[in-house]
């Protein structure tokens, strides 16, 4: 994520929805409920960011919005920063929800 550009970002949040799903899978939510909520933390790090919603296509809509040359190198690495916190809270949904089907 640390070279990603605004359109890579915003796939990245707007495919989460997705990727959500697919890493809970039958998991119960109290087995996942720590790492969901570590997730919505850096959602809401990004929509603070963003001045958005905290909601992931929110969040990529805002970032579609920002023209180009209005990105700064600091607002751009936050939420890079804050990219890579999502994919980890991402792996550990994944993780304990196939610790959880066996």
């Amino acid at each position: 994520m640390s070279g990603s550009s605004p359109s890579d970002l915003a796939v990245t949040f707007r495919s989460l929805a997705r990727r959500l799903r697919e890493a809970e899978g039958h998991a119960p939510a109290e087995v996942i409920a720590p790492h969901r909520h570590r997730l919505e933390h850096h959602l809401g790090e990004a929509a603070t960011l963003l001045g958005s919603s905290a909601e992931a296509s929110a969040i990529a809509d805002a970032i579609d919005r920002v023209p180009a040359t209005e990105w700064t190198d600091d607002v751009l690495d936050a939420v890079r920063r804050v990219a890579l916190d999502v994919g980890a809270a991402m792996r550990a949904i994944a993780a304990a929800a196939g610790d959880a089907e066996r």
